[in-house]
């Protein structure tokens, strides 16, 4: 009887044990000894923000060769220099055939000599023109002169005799007047025909001027050092475009329209990258913070830079799912083995936090709309609200536990590790 007692009050006892563990597991508590729930300790230390992203790179400062603009149709490329040229300052890159304006300006400097040699003529001719009629003014001055005196004898001599004196003056006055105004006439003629022939002259020299303008735009200089990137063709497709099409590069011979870009001259020193931050990072970038540079292209190599702006506004960055800035990066001193559109992957140093209280990423977990962690107590893992005052990929800065706390990296509440939360993908935040 005594045996049956004790074995039914461990039995209650035992009961009472499962119910006490249901109860914690009802309030969110899990047993501590789920050997499939890693931890992590809460640390203190200084930790410095690392952001983490990927971007592009391109070039600042960027001079476009293009085609003179020039009418009369295409023009042909009789020289051009392979992509990945390094030019200096004022080298030629790209000729053009210009036989056309050769002959143009022969055609001009032919039809200038011609207006020359007209205007020299007309002024000859306006010279004979103006001495001849000075002849005739003085001879009809002289016959007026004369009609003068035989009138003035009229007192001496017959009526009929005056009367024809009279006539004679006359006829002589009306041909000095027109003589006078033939002379006007005469010489505004003259003077005409000088303007004429010294705006066709006026005109073939500015014709002249522009073919020899247009010769010496068929070599297209750059105004600045760096590396040619030869532009595509894009008439070479005749204007078709399909997905996967690949259009060749302008080359030696090719046909183009005026003002078409045949090519880029990049500076290569002075180089940026365009580099996606996630909205989460956002906060911990500034303008003149650090920045560490992994070309992808260029294994083992480590350059450094400076953020030189963030965009004001968020976009949304497709790759991640949510919202990202841009942040432009400029390179301290670009490698003379970059090139545009190379993609590298930053990592921004933020600030120094000192005696920070820190864990991983992983170990935050959203809760009913808050940032809480699993701390694990003498009774299992339990749900703990947390202030988190930095937020990177890696390392999570909070308030409200105390050092040494052990917390779950995986949601305790989920029997298998494969329903945990993701862990971010490399840290970024660096305890020290």
């Amino acid at each position: 009887m005594t045996q049956t007692r004790a074995h039914f009050a461990s039995l209650t006892v035992w009961l009472l044990a499962v119910a006490w563990l249901a109860s914690c597991s009802a309030q969110g508590k899990v047993r501590s000894s789920d050997p499939g729930v890693p931890v992590a300790p809460v640390k203190q230390g200084d930790v410095q923000l690392r952001v983490n992203a990927t971007g592009e790179l391109h070039a600042t400062h960027t001079a476009m060769m293009t085609a003179p603009a020039i009418a009369g149709g295409s023009l042909q490329i009789i020289r051009l220099l392979k992509a990945g040229s390094v030019v200096k300052t004022g080298d030629d890159i790209v000729d053009f055939d210009p036989s056309q304006q050769e002959f143009n300006l022969g055609q001009n400097r032919s039809d200038l000599e011609q207006a020359d040699q007209e205007i020299v003529k007309a002024r000859d001719d306006a010279a004979v023109q103006a001495a001849q009629d000075q002849t005739a003014l003085l001879k009809d001055q002289f016959d007026v002169r004369q009609a003068e005196l035989e009138v003035s004898k009229n007192e001496l001599v017959s009526a009929i005799d005056a009367q024809k004196a009279n006539l004679t003056l006359e006829e002589a006055k009306r041909a000095l007047t027109q003589l006078q105004q033939d002379i006007k006439s005469h010489a505004a003629s003259g003077l005409a025909t000088i303007a004429v022939d010294e705006e066709k002259a006026h005109k073939a020299k500015l014709a002249m001027d522009q073919a020899l303008e247009n010769i010496k735009n068929m070599q297209v200089h750059s105004p600045i050092a760096g590396l040619v990137v030869i532009r595509q063709n894009q008439s070479a497709a005749g204007g078709f475009f399909f997905g996967g099409m690949t259009l060749p590069d302008f080359q030696q011979g090719d046909q183009v329209y005026p003002g078409s870009v045949i090519a880029d001259v990049i500076d290569m020193d002075n180089m940026e990258i365009t580099a996606h931050v996630s909205e989460s990072d956002r906060v911990n970038v500034k303008a003149g913070q650090s920045v560490e540079i992994h070309v992808d292209a260029l294994p083992g190599v480590v350059l450094t830079g400076t953020v030189k702006n963030l965009a004001a506004t968020a976009g949304y960055f497709f790759d991640s799912g949510g919202g990202s800035s841009d942040v432009s990066v400029a390179l301290n001193h670009p490698d003379k083995l970059l090139r545009p559109g190379f993609t590298a992957h930053v990592v921004i140093l933020g600030d120094d936090v000192k005696k920070a209280l820190w864990i991983a990423r992983e170990a935050i977990f959203e809760k009913d709309g808050k940032q809480i962690v699993y701390a694990q107590g003498a009774n299992g893992f339990e749900p703990r609200s947390v202030q988190i005052k930095y937020l990177t990929e890696g390392v999570a800065v909070i308030d409200g536990l105390k050092v040494g706390t052990e917390v779950a990296v995986i949601d305790p509440s989920q029997k298998t590790a494969g329903s945990a939360k993701p862990a971010a993908a490399g840290p970024v935040g660096a305890p020290r």
